[in-house]
């Protein structure tokens, strides 16, 4: 998938209720490594892949090592964040 740049994220209640959770340092964080996912989705610290199994169509970037943002493309510039969280928000 080419992608310059993220034009629209779009916020799954989920996500929403999620982020709020987090502590304040690793919001601040998420929306540090946000901005670059926007200017650059494919930015190799963000270690941004596509997931397979039963997450097959969604996405993932790294927000730090323990903590990831689940996503899908609905368009090749527009996205939805679906969860935030370490790596249980795979199961």
């Amino acid at each position: 998938m080419h992608v310059r740049n993220i034009k629209t994220v779009q916020y799954h209640r989920k996500f929403l209720s999620r982020f709020q959770d987090l502590p304040l340092n690793i919001q601040s964080l998420a929306k540090k490594k946000e901005q670059w996912f926007l200017a650059k989705p494919f930015d190799a610290r963000l270690k941004t892949h596509k997931l397979k199994g039963e997450l097959d169509g969604y996405w993932s970037y790294s927000v730090n090592f323990q903590y990831r943002i689940l996503f899908r493309f609905i368009e090749n510039d527009e996205v939805i964040y679906y969860d935030i969280g370490t790596h249980a928000i795979y199961g």
